[in-house]
């Protein structure tokens, strides 16, 4: 490979292409990986095909002269920002609001190459530097913030991030379509501000303006009365929640200050060629060579030897922000594309034969989709799966079970492991036994060949009180699911683990459902370590109720843990294994009427008889 090879980042990289001017300039949080997985390449690469000339400026310097925002000059059509593939308050804070020490996505793992709230800073310096020259701000950043959101970071509730950002247009969810015709319509001589009728974009317009449009409207409580109102502010999440997931969906209107906010309806579900031509682009699938000296990239040592089978989730847990972006309907890759994929990896010099994910937002929900797509054109259900699967969803297995084994024949593969979570509850909950969904088929395949030692899946909590509102299935299912991982290993005789992640202080969760996750996964023998404190991200059900203490879809009061004793104390029952817990959670145990002999029987004062080397140690991250 050259350098002519990757989009350029310098402007040496553009004078050896002998151009005079850029047509779009991407502003990016993230190194620059040339790879599918990362949104900017993605961008830049849809745009190269459409013929423009695109160059990238990767983590540009925010607190010197600004030279990294001025090295490509003005662009002929309009700059592009995106935060990155997080949002930066996450890359940057834990959910204890600590600083982090490192950022997966810069190369060597180092901190402080994105400033805070990275979109609103790089958009502001364009729009300083370049005051009439279009800013277009995506990337998960700008998409979960698009209207008024709650801000865990500040405590406070924002309005939509171009209030801030003084961006002129925003792209939310995946923005491969609306990219490329913001650029067709500003060639074709439309000024930004005249750009109102592309799908999946979000404007401000003064008060005064109103902007007729083909869709029906929703019209949403304001901003200001939001910031008065918890309750009405609540309300608001359900007709985004709803129109962000539906086939035929209204455009959302709110008020802030002086002006109105336009969020326009989503594209329909990628088809199988548009997804196919997305992922076939060329992708070096390598970070620039100017890391080279820097250290490896952290995130994207991670995915460098895996591929990506589809696009959205319908689970629609409350705490995750997958189907807000990606949309709630799947859309699959076809098996050439993903086979042709696979040939490149295995080509990669440091290929050593193994695929380390073959997987999505979700792993086992390859082509799902409607079994009658009329039925889909009318829904308005959150998540098809909870809290029942919808009798129209097609949940066969088989078309993945037949991709993992035309996979296992490619002479150059030795093994492909599932790194991607998996919904066991698509499997497990109706009854396959004419073999028709390929249920076991596909689940004894996953054990006996696609698991590198541990099978991460996430049951997230055990109280039926607090998964209703996650909107996941109950704790049973996770036992079935242990009974036949077990079983499957007895009969391959392999010694593997089945990890499972849970959440504290979630809303709903209260401190005697804790100590109900205590006893049972001690029953079961865990002893688990690194899990997950509930972190109030953007645009979730999950963070609308922390904020709140409403349920958007009631308008019920809903008990959330927010002060700090509140959720240490929580966690505190993960570990009751510590020496400095097990007094402790033996009185908690007394005080929320669990049973003296439960408690003896559990045995959470004292480590007589207890061998902890036998026990599975779960240290993987949530």
């Amino acid at each position: 490979m050259n350098l002519l090879d990757w989009l350029p980042i310098t402007k040496k990289e553009t004078d050896l292409r002998g151009w005079d001017e850029v047509d779009i300039v991407i502003v990016s949080g993230d190194a620059y990986v040339d790879h599918p997985a990362f949104g900017a390449a993605v961008i830049g690469r849809v745009l190269e095909r459409e013929g423009y000339k695109v160059a990238i400026i990767p983590q540009p310097n925010w607190r010197d002269d600004l030279r990294d925002f001025k090295k490509f000059g003005r662009p002929r059509l309009f700059f592009g920002v995106s935060a990155g593939c997080m949002d930066s308050m996450v890359n940057h804070y834990t959910a204890n609001k600590r600083l982090r020490s490192n950022d997966a996505y810069t190369p060597g793992g180092e901190a402080g190459f994105r400033p805070d709230y990275a979109t609103v800073v790089y958009s502001k310096i364009l729009k300083e530097l370049y005051p009439d020259t279009p800013v277009v701000i995506g990337g998960i950043e700008a998409s979960l913030r698009r209207v008024t959101h709650y801000d865990y970071w500040s405590d406070s509730l924002k309005p939509s991030i171009l209030v801030d950002s003084k961006a002129d247009l925003g792209i939310y969810g995946m923005g491969e379509l609306g990219i490329v015709e913001i650029a067709k319509a500003i060639e074709s001589g439309k000024k930004i501000n005249e750009i109102t009728d592309i799908p999946q974009t979000f404007f401000l317009k003064d008060k005064s303006q109103k902007v007729e449009s083909r869709w029906d409207d929703i019209t949403l409580v304001s901003h200001e009365i939001c910031l008065k109102d918890k309750k009405l502010y609540a309300s608001n999440f359900r007709y985004i929640e709803e129109e962000s997931n539906k086939k035929h969906a209204s455009r959302l209107i709110q008020d802030v200050g002086s002006q109105t906010l336009y969020v326009n309806p989503p594209y329909p579900t990628f088809t199988e060629e548009q997804i196919d031509a997305s992922f076939d682009l060329p992708y070096t699938r390598m970070p620039h060579p100017k890391y080279a000296k820097r250290g490896p990239i952290p995130a994207y040592e991670m995915i460098r030897h895996s591929v990506n089978i589809h696009r959205g989730c319908f689970g629609g847990c409350a705490f995750c922000t997958i189907s807000a972006h990606q949309g709630k309907f799947v859309a699959s890759r076809s098996r050439e594309s993903i086979l042709k994929e696979i040939d490149k990896v295995t080509q990669m010099p440091d290929f050593k034969g193994y695929i380390s994910d073959l997987g999505g937002p979700s792993a086992n929900m390859y082509r799902m989709h409607g079994k009658d797509e009329s039925l889909c054109e009318k829904c308005v259900r959150p998540t098809c799966i909870q809290p029942n699967i919808c009798k129209n969803l097609d949940t066969s297995h088989k078309a993945l079970t037949e991709l993992y084994k035309e996979v296992d024949k490619n002479p150059h593969v030795k093994k492909v492991t599932i790194g991607s979570g998996i919904r066991y509850d698509l499997f497990l909950t109706n009854d396959d036994t004419d073999g028709r969904l390929g249920y076991n088929e596909y689940f004894e395949q996953l054990v006996s060949r696609h698991v590198s030692g541990r099978l991460k899946v996430a049951p997230e909590h055990v109280s039926d009180n607090v998964l209703r509102l996650m909107r996941k299935p109950s704790f049973t299912l996770f036992l079935k699911l242990k009974k036949r991982f077990d079983s499957i290993n007895e009969k391959y005789h392999l010694n593997q683990q089945l990890i499972p992640y849970f959440i504290s202080s979630h809303p709903a969760c209260r401190l005697e459902d804790m100590a109900e996750l205590a006893l049972k996964t001690k029953e079961l023998g865990y002893h688990l370590e690194q899990v997950q404190d509930f972190t109030p991200t953007p645009m979730t059900l999950a963070t609308e109720i922390y904020y709140s203490g409403y349920d958007p879809y009631t308008l019920k009061p809903v008990f959330v843990a927010k002060t700090k004793e509140e959720k240490l104390a929580q966690q505190r029952f993960f570990f009751w294994y510590k020496p400095e817990n097990r007094q402790w959670v033996a009185q908690m145990m007394r005080r929320f009427d669990r049973s003296s002999a439960q408690t003896k029987r559990h045995n959470f004062t004292h480590k007589k008889n207890e061998d902890d080397s036998s026990r599975p140690q779960l240290t993987q991250k949530y």
